[in-house]
């Protein structure tokens, strides 16, 4: 644990406490918190800042260990301006400073990063949770025209606003014990387990006032506020009280802005996900200070037209798409706005796929990868992490047909089909999840099955075995990662004119015979000519609205009923030799 040293600067008569971590680091972070916390609320993020900056948090006006000033306009947000003013001249005065800040510590830093001239002194700023008030005020000017149903949403989440006007109703629930209570607030709203603070009641009670000075005159007569400070925005899209619509156009203010998402709420980048943020933040700075942006954060920069497609954003990994359902799930995403990886065992096959994304404008890229293999998955994995983060979408396609009987499947048949129909959900299921919930990601894996999963088969055991067992292992994960807010969806096609058909082995024939059955199967996929860009809309389909099972084209859903409804009807059909 990195130590820090405690100490005060006095502005005005104010006493604003400091708390300093590895002073002979440079540059210098400063860290402002937000409403009602004290500077403690970033005691996990500096911890991890420390290894690499200076990095300096302190006590705003009225809250933690500083003073309280008298009288409502002593919080009016030029005030808070110089009090960061002056923290900044007293512990760096030579240098620009790097500012991070959260809530309403992000909204009173706002006050100096679009100030005339702040670039000369601010090198970059770091939000959360916490927009410009002029900003809020322009859009809300702007939205009860075009949108009023985004504003309405907004006002509803920031209902504690107006009670916050009210002369009595707020300091007197904070007297009456909300203070004692705040933690379990935190636990029931947020997930957040948290240490009281001894200052609690402090800084809920005159923190109040910052509402009461600064809401209505901004949002009522916003200014046009702009700023050359490169700026990073680090939205929790689960906040309940600033709405990630909100933000939308901050574009129009700042021409320099790097856009990050975490799926958890306000609170969840300081307390839940402090290795996330502190990652996030290092980058940024060391970009900002000259060395080469990593892969991600050149993604996370905002562009005229980075912002396009219902998927935009987003980074999809389909595995098996250099054909087939994989090729059309592909498609149909880079369609959509999203960054989509393409892998195959066959590069070429991925890289083609890759190439008519591109083609029709959008992105993608594309890797060789073999599913069955557990290496090659764990390096595919560390890939994605290094050049993306956690994924928002994964689609794990890849599979490979296999008819005959028990008897004829050989050893090595089996562990082909496991180890690419089963192993190859396993391998994509387990390391993408796990870095999903260790980057506070609420994406969505779509594990491909099969009709075959529901009804038992004489002629096909080792497939419909690996496909049961896939639609059984989507059930299982569904129910694990529902905490983490991470959806899971079986897709199970029926007939489906692939190329798988025409590539699966049949086993105990011999070549002749293995030839001319598979020339009779692609001829009948080719007839009941349900094509795959239709699978691909119902994966679309099933990550939007998170469903579970979704059975794909008649005959699966009567499949699946059939085994629902009657098992012993489907064993009887089960005994049945349909062979091409």
């Amino acid at each position: 644990m990195v130590q820090w040293r405690d100490s005060k600067v006095t502005r005005d008569g104010v006493d604003l406490a400091v708390r300093t971590w590895s002073e002979d680091r440079s540059p210098t972070v400063v860290l402002v918190h937000g409403y009602p916390d004290a500077n403690h609320v970033w005691e996990k993020v500096a911890e991890r800042l420390s290894q690499d900056f200076k990095v300096v948090a302190y006590d705003v006006r009225g809250a933690g260990n500083s003073s309280v000033p008298k009288g409502r306009a002593a919080y009016k947000l030029r005030e808070l301006r110089d009090d960061l003013h002056a923290v900044m001249d007293a512990v760096c005065p030579d240098e620009k400073v790097h500012l991070v800040a959260h809530d309403w510590g992000s909204i009173q830093t706002w006050e100096s990063v679009t100030d005339p001239g702040a670039e000369q002194r601010i090198a970059s700023y770091t939000t959360l949770s916490g927009p410009c008030l002029d900003h809020v005020g322009q859009w809300m000017k702007a939205n009860l025209k075009q949108n009023p149903a985004a504003v309405l949403n907004q006002l509803s989440h920031s209902w504690y606003i107006g009670a916050f006007q009210l002369p009595v109703l707020a300091p007197t629930l904070w007297k009456a014990g909300l203070a004692k209570a705040w933690p379990g607030v935190l636990k029931r709203t947020e997930n957040l387990d948290i240490e009281p603070s001894p200052s609690q009641l402090k800084d809920g009670v005159h923190g109040i006032e910052l509402y009461r000075a600064n809401m209505l005159p901004c949002l009522l007569k916003p200014r046009e506020r702009y700023t050359k400070v490169p700026v990073q925005l680090i939205v929790a899209r689960e906040d309940n009280y600033v709405r990630p619509n909100m933000l939308e156009d901050l574009p129009k203010w700042t021409d320099q802005l790097w856009r990050r998402e975490l799926d958890t709420g306000h609170w969840g980048p300081l307390q839940q996900y402090p290795d996330v943020t502190a990652r996030w933040v290092r980058e940024f700075i060391q970009h900002i200070e000259g060395a080469p942006a990593s892969a991600p954060l050149k993604r996370a920069k905002v562009s005229a037209n980075s912002l396009q497609g219902t998927d935009a954003g987003k980074v999809v990994l389909v595995t098996g798409a250099g054909s087939g359902i994989g090729r059309e799930t592909a498609l149909a995403f880079g369609r959509r706005g999203a960054t989509v990886l393409c892998t195959d065992i066959n590069a070429d096959a991925a890289a083609a796929t890759a190439s008519i994304i591109t083609a029709e404008g959008g992105n993608a890229l594309s890797r060789k990868c073999d599913v069955s293999n557990t290496r090659s998955m764990e390096t595919l994995a560390g890939y994605v992490e290094k050049e993306f983060g956690a994924l928002d979408i994964v689609i794990n396609n890849a599979g490979i047909g296999l008819s005959g009987g028990l008897l004829d499947t050989s050893v090595k048949d089996w562990q082909q089909v496991l180890g690419v129909n089963l192993w190859g959900v396993i391998h994509g299921s387990r390391l993408f999840a796990r870095q999903m919930i260790d980057q506070g990601k609420a994406g969505h894996i779509v594990n491909v099955a099969s009709a075959a999963a529901f009804m038992p088969s004489r002629i096909l055991p080792a497939y419909a075995t690996s496909k049961s067992a896939v639609l059984m292992l989507s059930e299982c994960l569904r129910a694990e990662l529902a905490e983490y807010r991470i959806g899971v969806s079986a897709i199970c096609p029926g007939i489906i004119n692939t190329p798988i058909a025409g590539n699966t082995r049949f086993v105990g024939v011999d070549d002749e015979e293995q030839s001319r059955r598979r020339e009779n199967a692609q001829k009948f996929y080719q007839r009941r000519a349900f094509t795959p860009d239709r699978v691909a809309q119902a994966i679309v389909r099933a990550v939007e609205n998170n469903q579970a099972v979704v059975p794909v084209s008649p005959e699966a859903i009567g499949m699946q009923w059939l085994g629902r409804l009657s098992p012993t009807l489907a064993r009887n059909l089960a005994q049945v030799e349909i062979t091409p």
